[in-house]
């Protein structure tokens, strides 16, 4: 049985070469991003982060838009989450809707 490391990095190498195909065709780049959906995870700020911490994490479609929402909570390794209920994504929608998510090029 292959080596989880060596899965992992065989799946990188495969997803670079795809990548470099988007970046080169608008048709491959239109073909990928019409299929991808996103996530993003918002660290919330604690006290004491090394013995808890809690964070919401937005699932967006592929047009960006969010679409549903986890809370998570640890207390050291113990972990637990809960689904966001649709009124309270609102709510979470609108205090994080000046949040800018910004992709800069290296110079």
């Amino acid at each position: 049985m292959a080596d989880l490391k060596e899965n992992a990095e065989k799946k990188y190498k495969s997803r670079m070469r795809k990548f470099k195909k988007v970046v080169k065709s608008d048709e491959e780049k239109d073909k990928f991003f019409s299929q991808l959906g996103a996530s993003f995870e918002v660290f919330l700020p604690t006290k004491n982060p090394e013995e808890m911490s809690d964070s919401i994490l937005f699932y967006c479609d592929p047009d960006g838009k969010v679409v549903q929402g986890e809370y998570s909570y640890n207390e050291g390794e113990d972990f637990e989450s809960v689904d966001i209920k649709e009124k309270d994504l609102k709510v979470l929608i609108e205090a994080f809707k000046d949040f800018k998510l910004e992709f800069l090029e290296e110079e």
